[in-house]
């Protein structure tokens, strides 16, 4: 598939400390024959967030990836000594300008404002340079679909080509749920891009749109916890398909729509989303301040909940190659599970089972056993159980969980039985829409790479570049 490649746009260092910043890092970058998508992968961000540093348009580089860069591109500290002039006042500025918007925002404010929040109105987000949970106001427009951010329902919302009822009826519920549970079985079993990516987004168009109609208050919580439900579903679908700051915004849209039904266990589902967001995109920091705002009042979810929780913690700590905090948390994190019930878990847990446990218990080890040389044989364990007991209705976990598990092999094992456990997850990965499950195969790839006198090994790494672009 032939196409003209874009030309680069043309940075002037001399234009603002931003543009400075990113023609440092396109330069060096260039300099160390590193693709931005290969320069993401070793600092653990996308692709995209590379190029919009180096573009300067980037909001607000966090200072960790300011240094994981100066240690990939061995630039004896640049960018992490520029960062406070570039980034460090813009989260000042930013939460300045988002107390205005909240002074505004509720004499603007056209419809009834909304009460019964778990936790009180005055909960701030963890991560530095959010807006308010409360009073997000704005659209996000993520590839021409508009996705719904404020808790507050602000007027703004006033697309042409869709409709609503005049009230809502227990039909429109049921409708948001069933758009949620379908989409989930496609994006479990595809991937979040292609069609997935298109019939989620605008089922979130619709259902937000429904939180402006009238509603009879018997109904009103029922109605939150379907859009909670759906946000978490497309968000989950937008973070796999690297629509990062779509999919941030859409997990705290749904863990507010939660709060304002009651629903403990939908606002734990979704700060278990953004906890492992976090950590994917290079912030486990936040990942685990997100993760401890899930267990809040954990005696208000069931053992699964936690375990899902206690899971992301592990994910966090374990990035950070924090030995000892990883593996008291997966102990936590097995012991919920232990006690888990799953006829006492909402409908949504369901994915949450022995496999996926598994799985995501060995992904924490796996940053262990990479970072910290800790003992790869119980990592290797989980990986077998998740890959052999996930289901085809969860294609991308299994993929997923194979992919790391030749990864582990192929770094600390023998290359040839994981270069064939690796051709496996190939013929899986190849039928889906998942950079997530993509990128994982690129890190195999790397691995592989260390093996260059290893004919099976130089195979894969052959199979890997055809079928997944570099």
């Amino acid at each position: 598939m032939g196409y003209m490649p874009q030309p680069e746009k043309q940075l002037d260092p001399g234009a603002s400390p931003a543009q400075w910043f990113g023609w440092q890092l396109r330069k060096r970058r260039k300099e160390a024959k590193l693709s931005g998508r290969a320069l993401g992968r070793l600092v653990q961000v996308s692709d995209d967030m590379i190029h919009a540093i180096e573009k300067g348009k980037y909001p607000s580089c966090q200072q960790d990836l300011a240094r994981r860069l100066d240690e990939v591109l061995e630039a004896d500290g640049l960018f992490e000594s520029a960062w406070p002039m570039v980034f460090g006042n813009r989260d000042a500025e930013k939460k300045r300008a988002d107390a205005d918007k909240r002074s505004r925002g509720v004499a603007e404010a056209t419809v009834q404002p909304l009460t019964g929040r778990i936790l009180g109105r005055d909960e701030e987000s963890p991560r530095s340079g959010s807006t308010a949970p409360v009073d997000r106001r704005a659209f996000l427009q993520t590839s021409g679909v508009a996705a719904f951010t404020p808790i507050e329902l602000a007027q703004a919302f006033t697309p042409t080509d869709l409709t609503w009822p005049e009230s809502i009826g227990a039909a429109h519920i049921g409708e948001v749920r069933e758009a949620a549970t379908a989409i989930s079985l496609l994006d479990n079993r595809f991937g979040g891009g292609g069609i997935v990516r298109g019939f989620a987004g605008r089922a979130m168009q619709w259902a937000a749109g429904l939180l402006q109609v009238p509603c009879s208050e018997h109904m009103r919580s029922d109605l939150f916890a379907a859009v909670s439900h759906l946000g978490i579903v497309v968000a989950a679908s937008e973070f796999d398909a690297y629509e990062h700051g779509a999919a941030t915004r859409n997990f705290l849209f749904a863990a507010d729509c939660a709060e304002e039904a009651g629903n403990w266990h939908l606002r734990a589902k979704a700060y278990s989303f953004l906890a492992r967001q976090a950590v994917w995109i290079g912030e486990p920091d936040d990942g685990l301040t997100y993760a401890e705002k899930g267990l809040v009042r954990s005696d208000r979810i069931t053992p699964t909940e936690q375990a899902m929780l206690y899971t992301a913690k592990a994910r966090a700590f374990g990035k950070m190659g924090m030995v000892r905090e990883c593996m008291k948390a997966v102990g936590e994190a097995d012991e919920a599970f232990t006690d888990a019930r799953p006829s006492e878990d909402p409908p949504w847990m369901k994915y949450y089972d022995e496999a996926q446990h598994n799985g995501d218990t060995a992904h924490a080890l796996f940053d262990l056993v990479i970072l910290t040389g800790q003992d790869p044989g119980r990592t290797a364990r989980r990986f077998d159980t998740a890959v052999k007991k996930h289901s085809d209705d969860y294609k991308r976990s299994r993929a997923i969980s194979r992919t790391k598990l030749a990864s582990l092999l192929m770094a600390e094992g023998d290359p040839r039985q994981a270069a064939t456990i690796g051709h496996q997850a190939l013929d899986e990965v190849g039928r889906l829409t998942s950079r997530r499950a993509a990128d994982d195969l690129r890190q195999l790839s790397a691995f592989a790479a260390k093996h260059p006198h290893t004919p099976e090994a130089v195979h894969l790494r052959e199979r890997i570049a055809s079928t997944v672009s570099t």
